[in-house]
């Protein structure tokens, strides 16, 4: 376990009636019962967690939806094998005075492969070779409509 990990703020397993309300934006918010007072769920503090969740210490609970277009992933998957992958980075625009435009110098293409260690050397590199080849044809069918930059 690494050092820097978190100990678990909840005090117990705790099972309380509520409601639950989700609003037009996204957002869950979770309320106790008014019966359920007396019950505390943290050590008497906030609790954030990475996802966007938020535990009071009486119950209340948050959750924020995702910011969705300018906080989404930063590569798009076009293709994958058993233990490859092809993914780009996904179309980045400016703002010019004649419109959007796109910024293909920003654009990149990845071919990632993991293979399991426990495989051995030779095993992982007829894997390499038969998902190369699968890789390969992938981009020369996709030669005619992508934008590649020669370097």
């Amino acid at each position: 376990m690494k050092p820097t990990f978190k100990k678990q703020l909840l005090v117990q397993n705790v099972q309380m009636d509520g409601s639950i309300n989700f609003t037009t934006n996204g957002d869950i918010n979770v309320y106790p019962c008014p019966w359920e007072s007396d019950k505390t769920v943290t050590d008497g503090r906030r609790i954030k967690y990475r996802a966007g969740i938020e535990v009071d210490a009486d119950g209340r609970t948050s959750v924020k939806r995702y910011n969705i277009g300018s906080k989404g992933p930063l590569h798009e998957t076009l293709y994958e094998t058993a233990h490859g992958a092809v993914k780009m980075t996904r179309p980045m625009f400016e703002a010019t005075p004649s419109g959007p435009r796109r910024r293909l110098d920003r654009e990149y293409v990845y071919v990632t492969f993991k293979f399991p260690k426990k495989y051995g050397r030779d095993i992982i590199e007829t894997l390499y070779r038969q998902e190369k080849e699968q890789i390969l044809g992938f981009i020369q069918s996709r030669k005619e409509e992508t934008v590649w930059n020669q370097q």
